[in-house]
Order: C-alpha cells, then sequence, then structure tokens
C-alpha cells in the first residue's frame, strides 16, 4: 500500500492534486482545507496517504499533516460514513475546528457542512466524541476551544483561491461577493465552490 508521497506538484484544484514522483503522476484526493494550503505547481509537495482498493479502482487520499490523516481515520470508521464523505467533512471545517465541533457535541455546527444531515451529525458526534479528544493539535490552524482565526471566512477564502492560483485582487473580489451573498455562517467549502463557480464563468 501507498503510504506517502514526496514530488512535485503537477496540478491542483479544489479537491485534488497530481503529483510526479520520478516520472510517475499520482491523482491523489485531498479535503479543500489541504488543497488551499498546497504550493504552486512545481513546487516540491509531500503527502501523507491513504490508499483505498476498490474492485474497479485504487483511489489516494492525501493528507498534509498526521492529525488530519487521523481524523480521516475515525471519520472513515463511522458507520455510513464512506472515504468520499469523510473527506467531505473535511473539507468543511479546519481539522481543529472539527475536533473541537466533535467534542462539544456541536452537532448544528457539523450541519453546515455540504451533505451532512442531522442524522449523520449526531452519528459522528456519537461515535468520535471522545475519540477526538486523544488527536494532537493539527498545525496551521485554531486549537479547539480557542476562537476561529482573527481573518475570518473572507481570509480564508482569499488565501484559498490565491494557493489554487488566482490572483489575490481576483480572490479577494469574489471572496467578499460570495460572503456577502451567503453570510460569515457559511461553510468554507461552500464559499470555495461558490466562489469558483462565480471565477470560472465571470
Amino acid at each position: 500500500m501507498i503510504a506517502g508521497l514526496k514530488g512535485v506538484l503537477v496540478e491542483k484544484s479544489a479537491m485534488e492534486a497530481i503529483v510526479d514522483v520520478q516520472g510517475v503522476a499520482y491523482r491523489v484526493a485531498v479535503s479543500m482545507m489541504a488543497s488551499g494550503r498546497l504550493p504552486e505547481v512545481g513546487a516540491p509537495v509531500s503527502f501523507r496517504v491513504r490508499t483505498i482498493v476498490r474492485e474497479d479502482a485504487l483511489e489516494l487520499f492525501g493528507f498534509l499533516s498526521r492529525t488530519e490523516e487521523q481524523l480521516f481515520e475515525q471519520l472513515t470508521s463511522v458507520s455510513q460514513v464512506g472515504p468520499k464523505m469523510a473527506l467531505n467533512v473535511l473539507s468543511g471545517l479546519e481539522v481543529n475546528d472539527l475536533i473541537a465541533a466533535l467534542a462539544r457535541g456541536e452537532v448544528a455546527r457539523l450541519t453546515k457542512i455540504h451533505g451532512v444531515g442531522k442524522k449523520t451529525a449526531e452519528r459522528l458526534v456519537l461515535e468520535l466524541r471522545e475519540k477526538v479528544k486523544l488527536l494532537e493539535p493539527g498545525p496551521g490552524t485554531s486549537q479547539p476551544g480557542r476562537a476561529a482565526s482573527p481573518q475570518g471566512p473572507s481570509g480564508d477564502l482569499v488565501s484559498a483561491l490565491v494557493n489554487l492560483g488566482y490572483k489575490p485582487a481576483q480572490a479577494e473580489a469574489a471572496a467578499t461577493a460570495v460572503v456577502e451573498r451567503l453570510g460569515e455562517g457559511a461553510a468554507l467549502e461552500a464559499l470555495l465552490r461558490e466562489a469558483l463557480k462565480a471565477l470560472r464563468t465571470g
């Protein structure tokens, strides 16, 4: 099984990266949060990897930190939560904010993540509430119990768009418009999806 990849970033999108490892290109599924932290195309990149083997496919899921990988494992241990759903959940909140939401039983906050209904949120809390407390805080995010990043959803969105290759002015304009339309309480995943749609059609 592939446990990690270290090479050159060839392409990146909202939830996918292609890494060239000595002439072999690997397609890696990543969360939107991880995508926003990827380096520029052409730069070195390193992923921790979970390999999922199916009858008709071999899928690679990449993570930039041990904590994110461990949380992915815990999410996929929950009944009716597969790898893609787990990655979707990781796309909705920063790793440490997600850990905090699970540990505190914040069902309402979890249901703001795209694709997560009340029953799924309740099941996540029920099965992971105690387990996530054993995870170490991940790098680069607020620790559980602390306030969210002072730059807020607009700043996080701008950073994600810039890391995806958009110019700062473009990113700021799109972020401002989308946050005004969806509200500051919207999940970053939803904001990023709408911003990308606006930038592509605009």
